[in-house]
């Protein structure tokens, strides 16, 4: 068995909400690539490196990040909402903000996606769609980091100490079903 140092290993569909944490890494990682790039590449021509790395973000954003939200939307929320818990209760007005939040998100990244695409395709972006490419990922930036605090912090805690453990053991077998994947498979 492999030992890395320094680094908590990948949770697994046994660990729901672990694992929806561990997603939260790989967001930002991958939104950190595509700061990282355009900052570097201020829309000028690409290295092979930069390249790969604005299409594995691409991908990430595009196929993985839409189970995540699955994951919350369609799984945990819902069966937070069906909790008589009272803190629970409180914490609805929240849940209603995050599935906002989704919203928001998704519409940047359908132009990121564009934008990327067309500097990709044309070799170089023009600086206006520079500067508009900067600004919505840092708007991206801004939203991830207080919806990934309210979650991480917050939410799913709560979730963890009023969820019994068959709801979150059904939650994890949704988010493997969502992947074609078996519960007891670790999501890389």
């Amino acid at each position: 068995m492999p030992i890395t140092i320094g680094k908590k290993p990948e949770s697994s569909f046994a660990d729901p909400l672990g694992l929806l944490s561990d997603c939260h890494r790989r967001i930002e990682h991958f939104l950190g690539l595509l700061i990282t790039v355009t900052a570097d590449a201020r829309g000028g021509a690409l290295s092979g490196e930069q390249r790969d790395a604005l299409v594995a973000a691409g991908r990430y954003f595009r196929e993985a990040a839409p189970l995540h939200k699955e994951d919350e939307e369609r799984s945990l929320f819902p069966r937070m909402r069906r909790s008589r818990d009272r803190q629970v209760r409180t914490a609805l007005a929240t849940i209603e903000e995050l599935e906002e939040d989704h919203v928001v998100l998704d519409r940047g990244h359908v132009e990121v996606d564009a934008l990327v695409e067309r500097w990709m395709d044309d070799g170089s972006l023009p600086s206006s769609d520079v500067q508009r490419l900067v600004g919505v990922l840092q708007e991206l930036r801004t939203i991830y980091e207080r919806h990934i605090a309210i979650e991480d912090h917050d939410v799913f805690p709560l979730a963890g100490r009023t969820l019994d453990q068959a709801a979150i053991a059904v939650v994890g077998r949704e988010m493997a079903t969502r992947r074609g994947l078996k519960p007891g498979d670790t999501l890389m």
